[in-house]
């Protein structure tokens, strides 16, 4: 895949995201219009199944309306709230501190700059610049394992690291296309450019694949 490939491909992704559901992250805000809600979900969502966080933050947000109804419950009971997402004894304790964070450093408010969002615990460059994108409607290119896997498949990038693959990514990917290049990437990586056994036929993008022709590609 070329630079000059990237209007087509994206056509193409759109056409199937709107085929398929949305990311978790998406119908959060769709049905919210809450960044303290997309933010939750996001910090959630790091290595869990969008249908795990989907159950996760239905049962947390029938306790949790506000940042300070944290205050309210206990790690444990937090921990109770948000199993079995991945590592959720430490998202835990980043829900519990957040009150404190937010309180100190942003008077309460969630900030929607990507250098702030990675001041409050638990929050990386990946998680920050998906809130940014959704819940604030700004330009920023988040980058997750699909992200990074399928712009290298494709071979319009050869990074080794998710920061690299956002780094090469703000230079060569045209700004329109940055607030949705990673909900059309992530989409498709869940439903049929899996890391194992994708599915390649009829697949909508193949001509522009490198794995497809057998060549050498990173992630």
């Amino acid at each position: 895949m070329k630079i000059g490939d990237i209007p087509k491909v994206h056509k193409a992704l759109k056409f199937e995201y709107e085929n398929n559901s949305a990311p978790i992250i998406e119908l959060i805000q769709a049905q919210t219009h809450s960044p303290f809600k997309v933010l939750v979900g996001t910090i959630l969502s790091a290595r869990t199944k969008d249908e795990t966080t989907a159950a996760a933050v239905r049962k947390l947000f029938a306790v949790v309306t506000d940042y300070k109804d944290f205050r309210k419950l206990s790690e444990k009971q937090i921990e109770k709230l948000i199993f079995p997402v991945g590592f959720y004894h430490n998202k835990a304790k980043y829900l519990k501190q957040l009150p404190d964070v937010l309180e100190k450093e942003f008077n309460g408010k969630i900030p929607d700059t990507i250098d702030e969002l990675c001041k409050l615990p638990g929050v990386g460059r990946k998680t920050a610049n998906l809130v940014v994108t959704v819940a604030f409607d700004k330009y920023g290119i988040c980058v997750d394992v699909h992200v990074h896997r399928i712009s290298n498949r494709l071979g319009l990038i050869k990074t080794k690291t998710p920061l690299e693959t956002e780094m090469k990514l703000r230079e060569i990917l045209p700004k329109r296309f940055w607030k949705t290049w990673n909900s059309y990437l992530v989409s498709f990586g869940q439903t049929r450019c899996r890391p194992i056994g994708p599915k390649c036929e009829n697949c909508p993008i193949i001509e522009f694949c490198n794995k497809a022709r057998g060549e050498k590609y990173n992630a």
